[in-house]
């Protein structure tokens, strides 16, 4: 597959985009993704419940099985497991599926797909076979969707092998990794975030990629070190970028992909600030707060000058009303209160 090679070799691969240039939303940069795939490789087919209705699906399809024709870009039945294992063969047969959920809370249907075989077929075989295909889903929150339509569970999916799982924050990495994914010879997990969906930001034109496992500083700082990913990191740079005003600073790191996870720059930040709070879309117990918290008290013990902290979401269902949502979600007061007890000690 060369223009996967192309793109996985780049000199310029994994560049943060930082000067003026084009404006893209968030969705648009995704559909561009996908489009780019489906250009460059026949392989690669898109598939999911409402991917080729008339707005797509969250507009990140819309027409694009009139481009590609509805036999690479076409809806699914409601049967998740069966459409999994199908994309996991297809994939073992030399394809790239992209199979787009609504939601997570319906990729607990596919568990058994997921984790029980396409994870495991190359340890299985001896590396014999590859399964390179993509799972999507996008995190609601913030209309009273309920327990059954908000659940963040990357948590659920850390420790299992041969997973790689992807929480981009920004439009330029929703593409590049993206396309790193599809390009990928694993299964690769894409959490997007329906807030994040709403942003604009610079994306370049053509193809790129973010590498998978590689973190990002977007902010420095001196007091603290902040680290997540998805939206949940967009809101501790509200916060910290507030902060500023009362001569508080962070080391803020977008880890961009939860596995591989980017021990190196965690440690690296950790070593001057000696303090991190860790911020996730999901549950704090059991979860991405939970098991970089462990890390760091693991192997940075020694660096440590102060309790890790971690905000994430309550050990209850998320409520369906939008005032309750208010008091079970993280928001940035609420995080900007945490650093200054961390920053102050107490």
């Amino acid at each position: 597959m060369p223009w996967a090679e192309a793109l996985l070799t780049s000199k310029a691969a994994g560049q943060e985009v930082t000067e003026e240039g084009r404006a893209l939303s968030y969705v648009d940069a995704l559909r561009e993704a996908l489009t780019l795939a489906l250009e460059l490789d026949p392989k690669v087919f898109v598939l999911g419940q409402g991917v080729n209705d008339s707005p797509g699906m969250f507009g990140v399809t819309t027409d694009l099985h009139k481009k590609f024709g509805t036999d690479r870009v076409f809806d699914t039945p409601l049967s998740e497991e069966g459409l999994t294992g199908i994309c996991a063969g297809a994939a073992l047969n030399g394809t790239r599926p992209v199979y787009l959920h609504n939601r997570p809370d319906f990729l607990l249907l596919t568990f058994n797909q997921l984790v029980s075989h396409a994870a495991k077929f190359h340890y299985i075989d001896n590396g014999q076979s590859n399964v390179p295909m993509v799972v999507w889903s996008a995190i609601g929150r913030g209309w009273g969707s309920g327990s059954q339509h908000s659940q963040a569970i990357q948590g659920f999916l850390l420790g299992v092998p041969g997973l790689k799982i992807i929480m981009p924050s920004t439009p330029y990495d929703a593409k590049g990794l993206m396309l790193s994914a599809i390009a990928d010879n694993n299964p690769v997990l894409i959490f997007e975030h329906r807030w994040a969906m709403k942003t604009k930001g610079v994306v370049p034109e053509g193809i790129y990629h973010v590498p998978l496992g590689k973190g990002i500083y977007r902010r420095r700082g001196e007091d603290l070190t902040i680290v997540g990913t998805s939206h949940t990191l967009s809101l501790a740079i509200e916060a910290i970028d507030e902060l500023s005003k009362e001569g508080i600073s962070a080391d803020v790191i977008d880890l961009r992909t939860l596995k591989p996870l980017d021990e190196e720059i965690i440690f690296e930040s950790l070593k001057k600030t000696g303090k991190v709070l860790v911020v996730d879309t999901g549950p704090e117990m059991a979860g991405v707060c939970a098991e970089i918290g462990c890390l760091v008290a693991e192997k940075g013990f020694h660096d440590l000058r102060g309790p890790v902290r971690r905000i994430g979401l309550p050990d209850s269902p998320v409520p369906a009303g939008y005032t309750l949502e208010q008091f079970y979600f993280p928001d940035k007061n609420r995080i900007a209160k945490v650093i200054r007890e961390m920053v102050s000690g107490t």
